[in-house]
This record gives C-alpha cells, sequence and structure tokens, in this order.
C-alpha cells in the first residue's frame, strides 16, 4: 500500500530524481506485491516481514539501500558501503540500469528466510 507520506517526499525531491525515485517505487510494489510501505528516518522504507529496502534522493543520485544485504547477490550492481547494517547501490537515472536485474535484486533482499 503506498502512503501519502512518500508521495510528498517524491514531490519535495529534487526534479532530477522525481522520475527514478517513482520508477524504482513502482519497482518494488511489482517486485514484491504483499510489501508494506512506511516512513521512517525522513525516507521511504520497505518492509515484508522486516525492512528490507529504502529509498534516499541525495544531491546526484538517489540510493537504493538494502537491511538484508547479505541475500543480495548481483555482480552487475555490486552494493557500496562497509555497514554492518545495511548496503547501498547509487543510481543517477533509473534508465541507466537493468530493470530485471534490479527486480531480482529487491525480490532477494525482501526474503527473511
Amino acid at each position: 500500500m503506498r502512503i501519502t507520506e512518500v508521495d510528498s517526499y517524491i514531490t519535495n525531491a529534487p526534479a532530477e530524481h522525481q522520475g527514478t525515485l517513482r520508477a524504482l517505487r513502482d519497482l518494488i510494489f511489482e517486485a514484491v506485491p504483499q510489501t508494506k510501505e512506511s516512513f521512517k528516518w525522513k525516507q521511504p522504507v520497505y518492509t515484508t516481514e522486516k525492512d528490507y529496502l529504502y529509498l534516499k534522493a541525495n544531491k546526484g543520485h538517489v540510493n537504493v539501500g538494502f537491511f538484508n544485504f547479505e541475500k543480495v547477490e548481483n555482480p552487475a550492481y555490486p552494493l557500496e558501503g562497509t555497514g554492518k547494517r545495511m548496503r547501498h547501490i547509487k543510481i543517477k537515472n533509473v534508465v541507466d540500469f537493468d530493470l530485471e536485474q534490479l527486480r531480482e535484486m529487491i525480490i532477494q533482499a525482501s526474503k527473511f528466510t
């Protein structure tokens, strides 16, 4: 279920990131229909059994952050960061990414068993 706080977040994001945020949001719900959307830590967060993904608009890119990063296996888009609890990929424009591979990464992250 989509929530109004995330609608507002996307509307208030830099213009160059709004289309990417919308496309990523659509992809998340298409890939994992049982996803619940929330707004935590001033960003959209996506949950199945636990939080598994977040979106964050930054100055030059959008972060797709994976809480359940150890489940994500995709050599085409290696995860960045050194955090113990999350990693991310940076997306400047969603058209630069293979959406099928990104979809698979989202599905992998959403599974906790």
